[in-house]
């Protein structure tokens, strides 16, 4: 049974359109625990364009479960890590110009270079896991400069429909066991939603899904905590003949 990890960048979004002080992430955070998440997770951008330093500060000393911090690459980066030492650190690609992250690192093209931010967050008894597109040689990377974990790109199964949907699923359910035999653990996210997560949740070896933005859409009708627990219960019971819609 996967758990669930809820990310909160959503809730800085709207503070940070007016650049004010409220909604407050941290909050949020909390309510989202009550609600049954059985993690926080955050992505501090490079352009700081939603979660602010402030917050992930905050956050490490006030989430009751666990703090995920996503984050790109870099040295900046690294070195936040270090000092705050979330739950885990997952390292994702990161562009500008984009709205949400687009696809999965390149740990074939940049193995050294992550390889040595894994050796400097493990050294400092934190957790790495890296975030990639579900593709054997990228695990294999993966697993050679010893990432304890990955986490699937679920993009592309979440916006295909029908046949290419399919294929998409079972794509997911190969690499997820294919991970696992080169000794990574796994979790998986990316768009996914109260209509297609189901048939993610029912895939073995997928440890947690991590989900924010469907979740803070239905929050903005029935509240964060009722969002969460209805999403919390369709990842602990999902429905074995909902395959994907």
């Amino acid at each position: 049974m996967a758990s669930l990890g809820v990310n909160i960048d959503h809730i800085a979004n709207v503070r940070e359109a007016r650049k004010t002080f409220e909604p407050d992430p941290v909050t949020f955070a909390l309510l989202a625990e009550l609600g049954g998440a059985d993690g926080i997770t955050v992505h501090l951008r490079e352009d700081r364009r939603h979660i602010q330093d402030r917050d992930v500060y905050l956050l490490k000393e006030t989430v009751h479960t666990r703090l995920n911090l996503e984050m790109a690459a870099t040295e900046e980066m690294t070195s936040i890590a270090l000092k705050i030492k979330p739950t885990m650190v997952t390292l994702v690609p990161e562009r500008r110009e984009e709205v949400t992250t687009e696809g999965g690192l390149n740990v074939l093209k940049h193995k050294e270079k992550l390889k040595e931010i894994i050796q400097q967050l493990s050294d400092a008894g934190i957790p790495s896991s890296l975030f990639v597109d579900p593709i054997q040689k990228q695990l294999e990377s993966s697993a050679e400069i010893k990432a304890g974990w990955v986490e699937l790109h679920t993009g592309k199964y979440a916006t295909n429909k029908n046949e290419a949907k399919a294929t998409q699923l079972a794509i997911i359910k190969e690499t997820t066991a294919i991970a696992k035999s080169y000794g990574l653990r796994v979790n998986a996210g990316h768009g996914l939603t109260y209509q297609n997560v189901e048939a993610i949740a029912n895939i073995e070896g997928i440890e947690e899904l991590n989900i924010g933005h469907t979740i803070i859409s239905r929050a903005l009708a029935v509240g964060l905590s009722q969002a969460v627990k209805e999403m919390k219960s369709l990842i602990v019971n999902p429905r074995k003949n909902n395959c994907y819609v």
